[in-house]
């Protein structure tokens, strides 16, 4: 009786098990498939009332109507990305089963018309790709880009970024990245530009300007001060007034005024004790108040605003991706306390539709087709990205390898033959291909009846036998995502523990900051081992940032930064070993001899103070000598510099600095050279940099030809902040004025100008 009764519970628990699976696997695969074949919904204004009143009225009137419109739901509606449960799981389920960063829609009101935005990650390639379409084209990532030291090419690489998101039903790029790298060890370095503020906002500037050419609203990020990865979500970075204005946002000003961008994502870090994305300072004082911003802010993705009202009171626009601080259950409590109004999340919507109404306008997309992605101009540029942005460091007579039949080419390396774009944070793209090192030089090498030899490496007797009888040798070191980029951790109380204790939390190893800036073992061991066997060696580095090369450096005859260099890397390395193209790269940052010559820097970390000084202007004050100067790269070629004139040795306030150079190419092959400006600032009564870059432009010079130079800087930007006036201020004094091929001293001319007070009979100058 007993196991007749025990049968038949039994049998039951089965049955319910498997209703239960069933029910469970229905749900997954209506999830499942819910998710990844999401409803597709147009960017822009539909024919009706208000394409109407769009065409009749500005969008700042047509907003407030909207707004007036709005019940208080639908305007929190326009506060955040999508429902929290939703977005999650849509974002969760493409990430794991697809492989891809989905659609995310902001904004919609079917009632009002209101057409949503979509936003994508785009540093190096659109991040979102459309449902028929798995890649785009992919580019060398932005320190690279910053090593070319050309803004005109930025500006085209973004065109075709801002097409290829058009292309993938996108309008919105979290791109250019414009924080600044304080230390080479930083995680995210590679999405960057590089040290200087001067370089990062002019590079900001040509992003912003190229994205916004195709119609998709332009995001500088992280603001501000976002230059630790492993802590970025807990660590509160302090800063004085003068570090703050003079260092840590003149790039994201410049960037702002000039390029005018439609929207700007905070960063997740505090400042000063406030979080970034609830910081009224920042957001609404000096972005908008100060600056003239008029776009909108949204946050950095997932737990980037902890608090609803500080982030109304800051004037922080948008929360992404999905409503985690910003519900309407939430905001109305703290009208009814008080503590906020609902004018004030009026205002907030009215100014997010002002803008993004701008670009709802007309509805172009048509032009936008599949085939657009990957045009044949499209991967030429992203070749010759590669190209000027390779930096060749040291060069003892090596290259360019001398051109001949019959030859053996051994290229070495566990990287030589990966495809090797960069991390896989946000800043990932999905390449058409990739050519590899070794693939570039033996597509280069077969064309020319030579044989090239891989070897990854992991065999070292194998690789030295490989390097002594080959005619040259090239050697393929570096890092890849799992070493260096976005560090992946979903865990807040993890990273926090993590900061308290200064140890990293277990089982997380992807990506994140590199606190010791050596090689990795392996690759080490490789180079000591390979360097002897063959003097016509080549070493090139593939990474994001500075390394510390000191174990090494003197025993290898060349080093060549090839940094993560896109889709067409391998071809572009190519030609650079073998002399199509002369190195044009110069260091977008300055390499220490000795770790400890950089300021701190620590990976897990609670609370860190930024200073005044770090990178070339560290260095200059200390009389610190660095391995390899700011502003640095060797040619196949020479140049030389003289005859530098000051068109106006005295100056006015409002007026600009002139200056002429002669810059002659010595030498016999065709190639370009970065003139820098450097302005001097050693009778300042206050403590400033011993030089600061101040212009600089990318030059191409045939064989044994002279160009004339002008550079040029308005003397407004040599000002200093006075935190006491809280203003900007230029002094009246003498000032240097240096030209040359790099921030060393040794490569730069030197000349003198004043600025001045005008005379009472001036006053109209």
């Amino acid at each position: 009786m007993a196991k007749s009764r025990f049968k038949k519970w039994f049998i039951r628990i089965l049955k319910g098990l498997g209703i239960l699976f069933v029910l469970l696997f229905v749900t997954g695969a209506i999830l499942y498939y819910n998710n990844t074949n999401y409803d597709m919904y147009s960017l822009y204004v539909s024919d009706g009332v208000l394409k109407t009143k769009l065409k009749n009225s500005d969008t700042k009137t047509v907003a407030e109507e909207l707004v007036a419109q709005m019940t208080f739901d639908e305007k929190v509606n326009q506060l955040y990305g999508e429902k929290f449960a939703g977005g999650m799981a849509k974002m969760g389920i493409n990430f794991i089963f697809k492989e891809r960063f989905p659609h995310i829609y902001v904004g919609k009101n079917e009632r009002l018309g209101i057409p949503p935005w979509v936003l994508s990650d785009g540093p190096r390639g659109a991040r979102v790709l459309d449902k028929d379409i798995d890649a785009v084209t992919t580019f060398p990532v932005g320190m690279a880009r910053g090593a070319t030291w050309n803004p005109e090419l930025e500006f085209e690489v973004h065109k075709v970024i801002g097409q290829e998101m058009r292309a993938n039903k996108v309008n919105y790029g979290a791109t250019p990245c414009i924080n600044l790298l304080r230390h080479p060890g930083w995680g995210r370095a590679q999405e960057t530009y590089g040290e200087d503020p001067w370089l990062l906002g002019e590079f900001g500037v040509a992003a912003v300007k190229g994205l916004e050419t195709h119609n998709v609203m332009a995001c500088p990020k992280h603001f501000a001060l976002n230059s630790i990865e492993n802590s970025r979500w807990v660590v509160d970075v302090k800063v004085d007034e003068r570090t703050l204005r003079e260092v840590y946002l003149p790039h994201f000003k410049k960037t702002v005024q000039e390029g005018k961008p439609a929207s700007i994502m905070s960063a997740y870090n505090l400042v000063n004790g406030d979080y970034c994305g609830e910081s009224k300072y920042l957001l609404t004082d000096i972005l908008k108040n100060e600056w003239g911003f008029e776009g909108f802010v949204t946050t950095d993705w997932v737990a980037g605003l902890y608090d609803g009202v500080k982030g109304v009171q800051a004037g922080l626009h948008v929360e992404m991706p999905v409503s985690q601080a910003y519900k309407p259950e939430l905001l109305q409590e703290a009208i009814d306390n008080g503590q906020i109004t609902e004018a004030a999340i009026d205002r907030l919507v009215t100014e997010s539709l002002t803008t993004r109404l701008k670009y709802a306008i007309g509805d172009d997309q048509s032009k936008y087709t599949h085939d657009i992605i990957g045009k044949p101009s499209s991967v030429a540029l992203a070749r010759q990205v590669a190209e000027e942005s390779m930096v060749l460091l040291k060069n003892d007579g090596v290259l360019p390898f001398h051109p001949k039949k019959g030859k053996t080419i051994a290229v070495i390396g566990r990287l030589a033959d990966i495809e090797n774009t960069g991390d896989r944070g946000s800043s990932d793209s999905n390449p058409i291909y990739v050519e590899t090192p070794y693939e570039g030089i033996q597509k280069y090498q077969e064309a020319k009846g030579n044989t090239v030899v891989l070897n990854d490496g992991s065999d070292i007797e194998s690789a030295k036998k490989l390097a002594q009888e080959a005619d040259e040798v090239v050697l393929v070191v570096g890092f890849t995502h799992e070493d260096e980029g976005e560090y992946i951790i979903f865990s807040r109380e993890k990273m926090e523990e993590a900061a308290k204790t200064g140890k990293a939390p277990e089982g997380t190893t992807i990506g994140g900051d590199r606190p010791d800036l050596s090689l990795l073992a392996t690759d080490q061991s490789l180079i000591k081992a390979i360097a002897p066997q063959n003097k016509n060696l080549a070493l090139v580095y593939v990474g994001g940032s500075a390394i510390d090369m000191m174990e090494w450096e003197d025993e290898v005859p060349a080093i060549l930064f090839a940094w993560y260099a896109g889709m067409e890397g391998g071809a572009a390395l190519a030609n650079i070993l073998y002399g199509e193209v002369s190195p044009s790269g110069k260091l977008p940052f300055s390499i220490a001899k000795e770790q400890k010559d950089y300021p701190y820097f620590t990976p897990y970390i609670k609370e860190i103070a930024y200073g005044y000084y770090h990178g070339y202007t560290l260095f200059d004050k200390k009389g610190i000598t660095p391995a390899y100067p700011f502003g640095f790269g060797m040619s196949y070629t020479n140049f030389s510099y003289d005859s530098l004139i000051v068109a106006q040795p005295a100056l006015l306030k409002d007026d600009a600095l002139q200056v002429n150079v002669k810059v002659t190419n010595s030498g016999e092959v065709t190639a370009k050279e970065v003139v820098q400006l450097y302005v001097g600032f050693s009778n300042s009564k206050v403590d400033r940099p011993i030089k600061l870059l101040r212009d600089f432009n990318k030059v191409a010079l045939a064989p044994r030809e002279t160009k004339n130079i002008t550079l040029e800087v308005p003397v407004k930007d040599l000002a200093w902040y006075n935190p006491e006036t809280k203003t900007w201020e230029v002094e009246t004094m003498a000032y240097e004025v240096y030209v040359g091929g790099s921030s060393k001293t040794d490569d730069l001319l030197k000349a003198e100008f004043s600025v001045m007070e005008p005379k009472d009979e001036d006053t109209d100058h």
